[in-house]
Formats: C-alpha cells, sequence, structure tokens
C-alpha cells in the first residue's frame, strides 16, 4: 500500500469507527468527515512536540467540537505522544480511560482542554491566542510565535458562546487563531436548515474575521487555505465543507452516522470502500511510522527554541515574578488602620491595586461592569488590538465567553486570569465555570452586588439561589469575605489554589470591620473561625457568612444584655471549611447544641450545620426594589427579628 496523505486520513476514519464499535457508544461521523483537514494540518502545519506537551510554544490544537473525540485521540496515537496507546483507544469511552466520551484535559498530555459542551472549546481557543499575544507583548515574538487552531461544527457555531467569543476575537484582531469549521450541515435531528439560516460567511465578516471556503476533502484545498493563513492579519475561519461518516457507503452525509456506531455490516462496507484490508485495531508499521514520522517534525524546533529560552530566561521569570503575599501582608498591616465601614468590592479593589502593579501575571477583566465590580484600577492598562502588553481585558457584556476565555488563558500558561460581573449573572457563567472547576483550573470570578444589598435593582438583579448553586460544584471555592481583612485573605486564597478556582462573592454595600487585631495567619483558610464570643461558657453559636456576619455580631451584642451568651462564627468558605480536620471542626459546630445560620439567600447550603430549617435564618423568595436597609428589614434580617425568632427556638 503506497502511503499518501489519504491513506493516513483514512487510518484516522478507521481507528475511529472501530473504536465508536467497540465501544457501542461514540460519534464515528465527525473524525470520518474530518479527517483529511486534520491529516494536513499535522503533517504540514501544526507545531507540536509529542515528546514534550508542555513545550509553551507549540501551536494549540482545541477540538471544540468535543463529541468526535476519537479524531483527537487517533491523532494523539499516531503521532506518537504517551499518554495514549494502543489499549487505551481500544478502552475508549471505559471507565477510567483516558480516552473518555468526550476530551477531558489532563496537564501535558496533548488534551489542550475539556470540551464537549458545544462552544466552550470556541471560547477557550479565543483565550488561548489572547494568551499568546500577552505573553508575546511581555517576553518577545522570537521566542512566543504560535498559533491556535480550534476545530468547531454546527453545533458550535449554534450556541451563544460562540458568538461572544468570535466577536470579541475579531474586535482584537487575534490574528493567531484559526477556526476549522466542520460545515457538513448535519446535526442530532437532521439537516442543519431544520433551525438554522445563517450566512456564515456574511456573519464572519460581520466579526472581523477572514473567512475561507473549501473542500473539506481536497488535500490540495486544505493545503492552500493552511498555508494561507500562515500570514492572516486577522482571525480566519477556513468553512470546510465536509460529508459526516466519509467513506460510509450508506451513512455519509446522514445523521445516522452523528452519535452511534456505524454497525458491523456498514464497517465491512467502509472497509472495502476505502481498500483497507485489516482487522479491528491492526494498523500496518509503515503506516504508524509515517504518522510517527509527522510527530518528529517538532523535536527539532522545540530544541531550537529551547536554546533561545536558555539564553532568556531572565526575561520569562521577571514575567512571572510572584511577590504576593508580601504584598498581601502590607495590605493587611495597612488595613487595620482604617476603621471606617467598606464594602468588600472596594476592598478588593485596594488589594488588585497592590499585587497588579509588580506582578505581570496577573490578568484582569470585566464584562462591562468594572466601575461596579472594582476590578480595574490605576495599576492596569487596557489591551487592545494594538498592542497586548497590558493587563486588563474590556470583554463587553459577554459574560459566558468571558469565563470561557478565561479558561483558555489559564490552561495556555502561568498567567492567572480573572474577571468580574455581578453575583446574579453567575448563572450566565455556570458552564464555563463548571469546566473551570472540572479542569483543576486556577481562574478567579469575581462576583459583586452579593446579595438584596445590592437595593433598588430589585429581584432580577438579586441574587438569592446563586451561592447555594455555586456551592454545589465539586472543585470550586465560594468565598464571601466580611470585611476588608478577609478579602485580603479570600484573594490570598484563591490566588494560591493551583487546582481550584474561586468565585470571592462582594458587596456592594458598606460593612464594618470585623477584625481589629493582626494575625500572620489567614483565617480565611480554616473556611470558618470565631470572631467573638460574649462569654467563656455560651449556648449559642451564630454562624454567618459576608455582611451577614456584621449582623451576627450586633445579635450577640444585644443578646449578651439578656444575658443570653453565644459566640460568632464567620464563615467565608464552605468548602474550605469541609476540609478540616473533625477536631476543627467539632470545635466550631459541637460547642453548643443550638446553633444558628445567618445569609441573605437560600438557606439550602447552611442546613447542614443546623439542627432544622427553622434555625437557618435567610430568603427563599425573590427579592423586591428598595433601599437595601429596608429590604434587609422586610425579609427579617435584622437583629432585632432574629432574636425574637431566638428566644422562640431556645424557649
Amino acid at each position: 500500500m503506497k502511503i499518501n496523505d489519504k491513506v493516513l486520513a483514512d487510518t484516522i476514519r478507521i481507528l475511529s469507527m472501530d473504536a465508536v464499535q467497540n465501544a457501542n457508544s461514540g460519534h464515528p461521523g465527525m473524525p470520518m468527515g474530518m479527517a483529511d483537514v486534520a491529516t494536513v494540518l499535522f503533517k504540514y502545519f501544526l507545531k507540536f512536540n509529542p515528546n514534550n506537551p508542555k513545550w509553551l510554544n507549540r501551536d494549540r490544537f482545541v477540538l471544540s467540537a468535543g463529541h468526535g473525540s476519537m479524531l483527537l485521540y487517533s491523532l494523539l496515537f499516531l503521532t506518537g505522544y504517551k499518554s495514549i496507546k494502543l489499549i487505551d483507544i481500544k478502552n475508549f469511552r471505559k471507565l477510567n480511560s483516558i480516552c473518555a466520551g468526550h476530551p477531558e484535559f489532563h496537564p501535558n498530555t496533548g488534551i489542550e482542554t475539556t470540551t464537549g459542551p458545544l462552544g466552550q472549546g470556541v471560547s477557550n481557543a479565543v483565550g488561548f491566542a489572547m494568551a499568546e499575544e500577552i505573553l508575546k507583548s511581555k517576553i518577545g515574538k522570537s521566542l512566543i510565535n504560535h498559533k491556535t487552531y480550534v476545530l468547531a461544527g454546527d453545533g458550535c457555531l449554534m450556541e451563544g458562546i460562540s458568538h461572544e467569543a468570535l466577536s470579541l476575537a475579531g474586535h482584537l484582531k487575534l490574528k493567531n487563531l484559526v477556526m476549522l469549521f466542520d460545515n457538513n450541515s448535519i446535526s442530532i435531528d437532521g439537516p442543519t436548515n431544520l433551525a438554522v439560516s445563517d450566512n456564515y460567511k456574511k456573519r464572519f465578516e460581520s466579526y472581523g474575521w477572514d473567512f475561507i471556503p473549501i473542500n473539506g476533502h481536497n488535500h490540495k484545498e486544505i493545503y492552500n487555505a493552511l498555508k494561507k493563513v500562515q500570514k492572516a492579519k486577522k482571525p480566519t475561519v477556513i468553512s470546510c465543507k465536509t460529508k459526516i461518516g466519509f467513506g460510509s457507503p450508506n451513512k455519509e452525509g446522514k445523521e445516522s452516522s452523528h452519535g452511534s456506531p456505524l454497525g458491523e455490516e456498514e464497517i465491512k462496507l467502509v472497509r472495502k470502500n476505502l481498500n483497507w484490508n485489516f482487522k479491528p485495531f491492526d494498523i500496518p508499521k509503515n503506516i504508524i511510522n509515517e504518522w510517527k514520522n509527522i510527530g518528529k517534525k517538532g523535536e527539532k524546533l522545540n530544541n531550537d527554541w529551547n536554546k533561545k529560552y536558555l539564553k532568556n530566561k531572565k526575561i520569562f521569570s521577571s514575567v512571572f515574578k510572584n511577590n504576593i503575599s508580601i504584598l498581601l501582608k502590607k495590605e493587611k498591616i495597612k488595613a487595620l488602620k482604617e476603621t471606617k465601614s467598606l464594602a468588600t468590592r472596594k476592598s478588593s479593589e485596594f488589594v488588585l491595586n497592590q499585587i497588579v502593579k509588580d506582578n505581570q501575571f496577573i490578568i484582569g477583566g470585566s464584562a462591562d461592569l468594572s466601575g461596579s465590580n472594582n476590578t480595574k484600577t490605576k495599576n492596569h492598562k487596557i489591551i487592545n488590538s494594538k498592542d497586548y502588553s497590558g493587563n486588563y481585558i474590556h470583554y463587553g457584556v459577554r459574560e459566558h465567553a468571558m469565563c470561557g476565555i478565561m479558561n483558555g488563558i489559564a490552561l495556555h500558561s502561568k498567567l492567572i486570569p480573572y474577571g468580574g460581573t455581578f453575583l446574579i449573572f453567575s448563572d450566565y457563567c455556570k458552564p464555563s465555570i463548571r469546566l473551570s472547576s472540572l479542569m483543576k483550573q486556577n481562574v478567579i470570578f469575581i462576583m459583586s452586588h452579593d446579595s438584596i444589598g445590592l437595593g433598588e435593582d430589585g429581584p432580577t438583579h438579586q441574587p438569592i439561589e446563586q451561592l447555594t448553586g455555586l456551592r454545589a460544584i465539586p472543585n470550586l471555592n465560594v468565598l464571601r469575605p466580611a470585611d476588608r481583612i478577609e478579602t485580603i485573605e479570600c484573594w490570598e486564597i484563591a490566588l494560591k489554589s493551583k487546582n481550584t478556582p474561586s468565585v470571592i462573592a462582594l458587596t456592594r454595600q458598606n460593612l464594618d470591620p470585623i477584625r481589629t487585631h493582626y494575625s500572620s495567619k489567614n483565617k480565611c483558610e480554616y473556611g470558618a473561625y470565631e470572631v467573638m464570643r460574649t462569654s467563656k461558657k455560651i449556648g449559642l453559636t451564630l454562624l454567618a457568612s459576608g455582611s451577614e456576619v456584621n449582623i451576627a455580631i450586633d445579635v450577640a451584642k444585644k443578646l449578651k444584655k439578656e444575658k443570653i451568651y453565644s459566640k460568632v462564627i464567620s464563615f467565608p468558605s464552605q468548602e474550605i471549611f469541609e476540609k478540616q480536620s473533625k477536631k476543627y471542626k467539632e470545635k466550631i459546630l459541637n460547642e453548643t447544641r443550638n446553633k444558628i445560620s445567618i445569609e441573605a439567600g437560600s438557606i439550602d447550603s447552611w442546613v447542614k450545620y443546623v439542627e432544622s430549617k427553622n434555625f437557618s435564618f435567610g430568603i427563599n423568595e425573590f427579592g423586591k426594589s428598595a433601599p437595601y436597609k429596608d429590604l434587609y428589614k422586610s425579609f427579617g434580617l435584622t437583629a432585632e427579628k432574629i432574636i425574637a425568632k431566638i428566644k422562640k427556638i431556645l424557649n
């Protein structure tokens, strides 16, 4: 068998359909349809090194259409990545296999990001491309000069997140970003014209993208298009007109090849059609060797780059220099001298003003709420299409894409992104936040206006169930500081959390300081800790977070006058508290039988700490439009009303 590019592409087709058939589950159609495009990309253009998957200056290949995961696994196996062996392909979609149903990020494996929810990979790719431009501006184009290729399908482009991300990419003229659009006009339900009649060319051009239409099975057209984008001046989409399930006599171009195995009889016909006379998973050695040679082509490029890196190591060190701990210690000492009330969003701004000045790896931003989130300081410089040397991104009203893009920035290198919006709009962000948690990325989500305390904007803007919902996401730290000191400590936690993203929920309204004495220890690292007690011997424990810690302190002081003694526990993070020792948790929770929780939101995440729902003070209905003090009174979240109920409970 003469090994040409068609044979290499057919290898992907055969391997993909066999793996899906063996699993009796999966999506053979897309890998078979995009095999030609992927082959030309990997053989002639993609800059990568299977022996060093973490090479910083590699090109990124993102499979946004994650259901076609066997395309990626086939490419990684064939080109020689040690992370995926033939046995892993045979175990496709089996328990604990790296070849999961949809790609799941694993460091240094060639799987660059977790995809599956359509459109997420598109936003991640924009983040990769932005990170590349940011690093290039700081380190130099001789060391940072790579591209991001994202393979997206019709479904990805239907999702709203793709519109958000692609619009921003065009605005920022991300010339290093290339989309390979699998334009096969087929979705699960059937032809895409059941639901879509978009003019893709006009759509992309309106974003500020170049649009190149090609036959996705014509290797010459694929090559010429990819060659053209190497010198692009703006982001480019290559619209690859393909046939889903290419090579299947009866299922090519049909939805039947999308999400189900082809079946044994059809697979026999595919083998005959493609002149492939080998058993399942039996790939001739000469074909394997040819693919392995494709994988080896990046070794020299990587080695040459390493030499440049060693000569310029100091530049890298300066970009990623970290003096955050020192700065936060100073900020903590400074904050203790301040006695006035302060909103935690403002406290957060003070923190940011200090840390972004000398720490270039922190990249901030906001979804059109910079002044409300207090995410932008005088030490920020705006990133724009002509200058990426800054450290602040105006994402526009694109909350979902912002969070997906931040995931891409974090995945790219050691940059730490943060982005701000209102807590209520975490609902728009949640799929990206969830994937950040799944991928264990150090991404920081600033969510201000965290309760009815925002006041007059009313129930559409007042979060009720959001904190509870976010706390339900595994591997996510939800941090709700109660004053300036706690805000500093929560930022320290977030910045140091290598494998866990963080939500920092901040107030609009001013809060009185709850800590007046210096402690070198970060008390928020316990998740919950005692801030005051009214007697050595107590009969009541008050649990609260954020703005409601002030209320709990007021309750404790007033109860003392009636000889009811208590302690107040500030509870900035339930997730971190749950990781503490049994002994510590018992110390916090079991000193008294009676425990009361106070938080201006859903009580659902607090019930586990108290005797019953009756012991939780919160809000289980939508808010109202009014000044925030009136709202707290209306919902029974005042010291007087809480005390009245406590007395009934204790009696």
